[in-house]
């Protein structure tokens, strides 16, 4: 099919009347999808909220899939795998699963895993929330490596990247790398660039892409002042007074699920008395852990998968969907608690999770401590305590050989069990990536000059466009229209 008529089927699939902007972008794609395009050239595409940009890579996955060209679709965590499926109609799968082969254990106890060999012969593969993919400047892996390695070590095949350079970056950087055409130039990549910056006529009545558009134009323009929040002439934005919260969160829970209720705050401290005070007004729990407990992964895990309830035909057979590790930020619900236990001062449960991101359930132990704790999960001191309790428990010497070392904490599932947090009220950065139908924005002990801050910008963008159907400023000390 020549590129003309490639354009006229990719208008053909979507379901709106695309804007001149959109008509650009939708002939910028045709021709990367098209022959003509060298095999090392890279698609990037910055689109800012309510551009349309996922909905129009629904119809390039429809559109190449009615020429015959696979696609491959993916995404940084497993709700924003999910989100991108559901815009799409086609499968999405984070980035770790899609990339990584099964990982070992090295010597110092820590799982690690290798860029797989790509099977895939003249695909797109399309990446959602890419300015989330770091570099590895943070200490952790450099996944955008990794995934380029990957990408282009198949047969023909081509990448597009879709992100928002006005959300958060990594944590730990400036600027997103994945974004930057200078970093992707970097890499030898050829690198082609669109950015979609007009809200679509359907969304632009919209309070929350109405805040959003001012915060990134402000963004672009340069920060001179802090940010008004724009209320009054919107149904789907208002602001929330701390003394209204409960009722506000009931109102939420009732109308729209648990499931699409979440606080987003500054802090992990902030985070922490947020999910107490939730559990303990709306769900009435004193004890650490309940049945029907909605918790967020804290760190990478990839023992448990191997146990796991279902094998992978059994679980297909059933419906459900194996998962490889269970992934830094993916969602559970606690289904059965069956026992807890003490090691080491710390107490464990053995439970069975649901992950409705991914339709899959897994028996495990999760360790508590990090469900309170300010930090990311236990502290090294804890781990290095269950490690030791491991190695004598096994009989291994103080003077045994790390490979010994190794298949000991392997094989342990106390030192392996999972760190998790409750999923109520979560920081900005364990938000991006995800959608909810009503997101409250907590604004409350914000030092007054945050507000002429980059970062604040970015921020409250990030957290706002978290929302789909209905944002709740919470206690905020902006000036309000």
């Amino acid at each position: 099919m020549d590129l003309e008529g490639f354009g006229r089927l990719f208008l053909d699939q979507l379901p709106f009347e695309p804007t001149d902007q959109q008509i650009q972008l939708v002939a910028a794609l045709t021709r990367f999808c098209s022959n003509f395009t060298p095999s090392d050239s890279v698609f990037l595409l910055n689109g800012y909220a309510g551009t349309g940009k996922t909905s129009l890579m629904g119809g390039l996955v429809r559109t190449l899939r009615a020429v015959g060209i696979p696609t491959v679709l993916l995404a940084s965590t497993g709700r924003a795998a999910k989100v991108f499926g559901n815009f799409t109609g086609a499968p999405a799968y984070t980035i770790h699963r899609k990339i990584y082969r099964a990982p070992t254990l090295g010597p110092d106890g820590r799982f690690s895993a290798r860029v797989a060999e790509n099977p895939h012969v003249n695909t797109v593969f399309i990446v959602d929330e890419a300015s989330m993919i770091g570099d590895g400047a943070d200490g952790g892996a450099d996944l955008l490596s990794d995934l380029v390695m990957y990408v282009y070590s198949g047969v023909n095949c081509r990448l597009i990247l879709l992100g928002d350079t006005a959300q958060l970056p990594p944590v730990g950087m400036e600027q997103s790398p994945a974004m930057s055409v200078d970093v992707l130039k970097g890499m030898g990549l050829r690198v082609t660039r669109a950015i979609m910056t007009r809200t679509v006529r359907q969304k632009a009545r919209s309070g929350i892409l109405y805040n959003a558009t001012q915060l990134r134009r402000a963004l672009a323009k340069g920060i001179t002042s802090a940010p008004v929040l724009t209320v009054s002439p919107f149904a789907d934005v208002d602001v929330v007074d701390p003394e209204d919260m409960e009722e506000r969160l009931r109102d939420s829970f009732e109308t729209y699920g648990e499931g699409q209720t979440v606080v987003i705050t500054r802090s992990n401290r902030r985070a922490v008395d947020f999910n107490i005070a939730i559990r303990q007004a709306i769900y009435d729990r004193e004890e650490i852990l309940a049945r029907g407990e909605r918790l967020l992964m804290a760190k990478n895990n990839y023992f448990w998968t191997r146990r796991s309830v279902l094998s992978a035909a059994e679980g297909e057979a059933a419906g459900q969907c194996h998962m490889d590790f269970v992934a830094n930020g993916d969602m559970a619900i606690v289904e059965e608690i069956y026992s807890t236990e003490e090691r080491e001062m710390q107490m464990f449960a053995n439970v069975r999770l649901f992950f409705p991101d991914h339709n899959s359930r897994l028996d495990a132990k999760i360790n508590l401590a990090a469900l309170r704790s300010e930090a990311a999960g236990i502290s090294y001191s804890d781990q290095q305590l269950l490690a030791a309790h491991a190695m004598a428990e096994a009989g291994l010497p103080p003077t045994a050989s790390a490979t010994a070392v190794r298949d000991c904490l392997k094989a342990d599932p106390f030192y392996n069990a999972l760190q998790v947090k409750y999923a109520y009220a979560l920081t900005c950065h364990k938000a991006q990536g995800g959608q909810w139908a009503s997101v409250f924005v907590d604004m409350g002990y914000i030092p007054p000059e945050a507000y002429t801050s980059v970062d604040f910008f970015r921020w409250l963008y990030t957290a706002s466009t978290r929302a789909t159907t209905r944002l709740h400023f919470l206690n905020p000390s902006l000036d309000i229209k």
